[in-house]
Parts: structure tokens; sequence; C-alpha cells
């Protein structure tokens, strides 16, 4: 973006007369608007947060077999609720739990047999030794790619497999309806955004812009569209079929995916129809007590999804500053209708996460920092770069994924 000078009533700080700087603004004023008016209009009323599992029929033609697949890697701390919460459904048909150990240097395998033990469950849970993971993976798909491995050599192998986290904890009904969903839309892969925690001041600053962020960039509404190519799901819950997934390929056909869930979405849905919607039945129990948590969140991923080009992430840091940086610098700095503009495109933004922010139980005046949090997630992004050059990209419980195949 061009320089700007505080104090000043004009967008730029050049030798230029004030009709050539007027000209500037108005240009800059035209592409922000413009990029507002597509983003609220023309991409899938993502903003909206209209697709949630609130009106999943609760019951299914049949309740088929299913197992939970859950990596666990240094997880002492969460695996236990997860676990829990799991053996705890009220679901009629079979299910069981598979705890892959993904060489965890904590406690993750004992807290989950005792999980299982205080539920009266322990023969539903089988937890696995994870095996050293191989040149071209990365840990939490070969972590799961044994977990599945297991589940199909079983004497009755599952018709559905639930690929959870360690820090999930599911509502007693949410398995109910997540097999209800897929049954009656004949759903090859069902996936919940699970409800994130949301309680410290970094938690309610950057947890509901992420979650706006990434259905700004695949909405729900496109991706639940058969006619359409954008894929999504959330890694936490998602339902899979697994005759599919293993006509697929299944995990070994995205094995070196940092992006592991969208990845297989986009698999997936070559072969039939996928669902995502946000939830109030699922939720993650990982606290990110400070920014500095939040960055690693984000870092570890970010410069993949630019698939590690130094171009596109030039073009998205500009893009970014377009967005949300340039129409504060207009209602600050400039004048006129370009002022006005600025104004009215930052209003615009802040009443576009207010359903997010309204979902997530955060005061609606956070969307006035919208441009500061973005601003945030830019330099997330640059340092997820960076991390990716020292050859620390997907750094995850000491373990760094990124370019899976040339780092191991």
């Amino acid at each position: 973006m061009p320089a700007i000078r505080c104090g000043s009533s004009a967008l730029v700080s050049m030798n230029v007369s004030p009709r050539v700087q007027s000209v500037v603004n108005d240009l800059v004023a035209s592409m922000v608007l413009a990029i507002w008016l597509y983003l609220l209009a023309g991409r899938g009323a993502f903003w909206l947060t209209g697709q949630r599992d609130d009106d999943t029929p609760g019951v299914a033609a049949t309740w088929p077999a299913v197992v939970a697949v859950i990596p666990a890697r240094d997880e002492a701390e969460c695996v236990g609720q997860a676990v829990s919460s799991l053996l705890r459904q009220n679901y009629p048909g079979a299910f069981s739990v598979i705890v892959v150990d993904d060489q965890s240097r904590d406690a993750t395998a004992q807290v989950a047999r005792d999980a299982a033990a205080a539920a009266v469950a322990a023969d539903r849970l089988t937890v696995l030794a994870g095996r050293a993971v191989p040149a071209g993976w990365t840990g939490k798909l070969w972590a799961q790619h044994q977990g599945i491995e297991a589940a199909e050599q079983a004497p009755q192998p599952p018709t559905y497999l639930l690929l959870t986290d360690a820090d999930i904890v599911y509502d007693a009904d949410a398995l109910r309806h997540l097999i209800a969903r897929a049954q009656s839309s004949g759903c090859v892969l069902t996936s919940l955004m699970v409800k994130l925690r949301c309680k410290s001041l970094a938690e309610r600053m950057f947890i509901p812009a992420f979650i706006f962020f990434f259905q700004m960039l695949y909405p729900f509404s496109w991706s639940n569209d058969p006619r359409r190519a954008t894929a999504a799901a959330a890694g936490g819950c998602m339902l899979v079929r697994r005759d599919v997934l293993r006509e697929a390929g299944g995990m070994a056909a995205i094995r070196d995916a940092l992006i592991d869930d969208c990845a297989l979405a986009k698999k997936l849905k070559n072969y039939g129809s996928i669902w995502i919607g946000l939830t109030e039945r699922v939720h993650s129990i990982r606290a990110y007590p400070a920014i500095a948590d939040i960055r690693r969140m984000v870092s570890r991923t970010a410069y993949a999804q630019l698939r590690y080009s130094p171009l596109l992430l030039a073009g998205t840091i500009l893009a970014l500053a377009l967005t949300y940086l340039a129409p504060v610098a207009l209602a600050v700095f400039a004048g006129g209708g370009a002022q006005f503009v600025g104004i009215f495109v930052w209003l615009l933004m802040a009443l576009a996460l207010r359903r997010t922010l309204r979902f997530y139980r955060v005061s609606g005046l956070w969307g006035l920092a919208l441009p500061a949090i973005a601003a945030m997630y830019m330099a997330f992004t640059v340092d997820s770069a960076y991390q990716h050059a020292r050859g620390r990209g997907g750094m995850w419980k000491g373990r760094a994924q990124a370019n899976a195949s040339e780092l191991r």
C-alpha cells in the first residue's frame, strides 16, 4: 500500500498534487468497496453462519457400526475427557474407540485407559502403540492410518469411521445426530466445525475471527453443494464412510498434507456428497491462553495453505492489507467520499463478523477490531513462512512436518 502520513487528510504521502492524491484515494476506496460487496453478497453468505447442525433429524433409518479413531501425541491433559465423552454416547448401534498413542512422552495411553475404565467401557477402547513415522507422512495422518487399519482388520469392520482429535469432547447425542445427518443426506463425509474454546483474552480476540476467515475461504454452503468444487472439512470431527475412504486411497492418498481435513474433503467429494456445519454439540477443550499460542496454531499451517509459494505469500499479504487495512487508512487519513467509504466498509466488516461473535458469545464490539486482528493474522502468516524456511514448518509436539517428504 502507499505510505500514509499521520495527520494528513490524504491517503498518499508523496510529492503529488491534491488532485492526484484524491484520484488515488478514490481508486482505493472503489476497490475496497467492491471487495466487501463481493464478500458479503457473492461468497455463499458465509458470514451469516447459516450452515449448522441444529436441524439434524434425530432418528436414522438404521444405526450402523462406528469406530472412532483418535491420534494422540502427548495428550494426557485432554485425551481422558475426549475418550470419556465418546464412550458415554447414547448411540444405539455398535460403537468403539481406538486411540493411537503416537509415541507420546507422557501418560497419554494410561489416561485413555483410565477414562474407559471409569466409564465402565474398557472393552470398547483399544489403545495402539503407534509406530515410527515413515518418510512422506505427517504424524497425525500416519497415526490415523494405523487406527483405520486396525478397524478394518476387525471381524466386523464398521460402516463409518469417526476421525476426531484428542481434545474434542462430545455431547451425549452428538453421534446420533452425525449418523442421522449422514444417512438422510447420503454423505460420504459429514464434518462439524467444533466449537473452539473461547475464554481467555487471546481466544476472544482471535478465535471468532479464525472461524470467520475459514468460512470466508471455504464457504460452507458451497462446500455442501455437490455442483461446486469447494470442499471443506474440520479435522476435529469427521464422520467418513469407511468403504468410500478405502476406495479413495485411504489416508495414504493425502499422507503429506498439513491441512489434512480439507485435503480429505476434496478427495472424497469426488465420490459423493459432503457436508460441514457449525455445532454446539462438539467442543474443543484445548486452551490458547496467550497470543503466542494462537500464533503457533496459525503458523503451523498458514504457509502450507499458500503451497509454500513466496509469490502467493506476497499476494496474500497485499490482498489482506487492501481488504482490512485500507478501509481504516481511508477512514482516518482520507477526506471526502473516500473517507466516507472507508468508514462505511469498516462498519460493514464489523457487522459481518457479528454473527460469528454472537455464536461464540463474545461482545460485538470486537468487530471494530477486525482490521487489527487481521493484521495480526498477516504477521502469523509471515511467521509461518519464516518457520518453514528454518526447517520448523508444521511444528506439532516437537515434530516439524511441513514438506514431510523432504524433511523425513
